[in-house]
């Protein structure tokens, strides 16, 4: 028998529990996902949230966040802006992390990630990580995690171990996806969940719905987590994705919907955030 606990018992579950986070990504980045986001997990089935400290609607988030402390969230650290016409830049003064930005001192774009990650000096991803989060710390809030905007595992295995690094320093749990980072942070004692993230943006609009039902009929014991990205779908959403807009108002419905209740019911399964996660990290 492995010396290495599960998931599930690192959390205090029986080995044929069901363990599911389901975090709402983007919060901060409009207002219409802002709304999406705290009513998903005030009346809906999403479990946590990641705050963009960089984006313009960010200070309402942080507002949302400090109004009502139940709600849990990590920081989105963010180097990527995919919206082609609305722009977003670093925390940090522009002129500090110059391998980071495009001349207009904004993001690069989603295409440009390969570009980001060739040229990135790691001394400004640092520098404007720390910014990003200390934007959080010094509004008086206390996230519970880190993750990433766009990228998964941080992109690359320097900015990996940097986020590691800041977890370790912050007293946070870190949102994990590649099989061989789970086995060793779990072999430490550190839950990571035990498959791949499923992000609501690999999925086809028109039959979301119906995967994220049979997802959850067919959800296998284990810790599992999946990305949500939701809006209200109003003019505002329509005009940041006029192609894509749909794609989060889909996962907005299907996570607010009574279907989603009863099915999770229906499974036995049960829905937890990174407050737990957060603990085992950090003792």
């Amino acid at each position: 028998m492995s010396s290495v606990p599960s998931n599930n018992e690192l959390l205090g579950y029986p080995d044929d529990a069901r363990l599911l986070l389901i975090n709402a990504d983007d919060f901060g980045m409009c207002h219409s996902i802002n709304m999406a986001t705290v009513e998903a997990m005030r009346s809906g089935v999403v479990t946590t949230t990641s705050l963009m400290a960089c984006c313009p609607w960010a200070w309402e988030a942080m507002e949302m966040l400090r109004d009502d402390p139940s709600l849990p969230f990590g920081v989105h650290l963010t180097l990527v802006n995919e919206m082609p016409g609305y722009r977003w830049g670093p925390v940090a003064s522009k002129g500090t992390v110059p391998s980071i930005v495009n001349p207009n001192g904004f993001f690069l774009a989603h295409s440009e990630i390969p570009r980001l990650y060739a040229q990135a000096d790691l001394a400004d991803v640092e520098r404007e990580f720390r910014a990003q989060i200390d934007r959080v710390l010094d509004f008086g809030l206390q996230p519970t995690h880190l993750d990433w905007h766009c990228v998964l595992d941080g992109g690359r295995s320097d900015i990996l171990e940097l986020t590691l690094r800041l977890c370790d320093e912050h007293g946070l749990a870190m949102r994990v996806n590649g099989p061989e980072l789970r086995d060793t942070l779990i072999a430490a004692g550190k839950p990571a969940n035990d498959t791949p993230i499923i992000d609501g943006y690999g999925l086809p609009v028109d039959e979301k719905n119906a995967i994220w039902a049979r997802k959850l009929g067919e959800l296998a014991p284990g810790f599992h987590q999946w990305a949500a990205h939701v809006s209200t779908g109003d003019a505002e959403a329509q005009a940041m994705e006029p192609t894509a807009w749909r794609v989060r108002k889909t996962d907005f419905d299907f996570f607010t919907s009574a279907e989603a209740k009863e099915l999770i019911e229906a499974n036995g399964i049960i829905l937890v955030d990174y407050r737990r996660v957060q603990e085992l990290w950090v003792s």
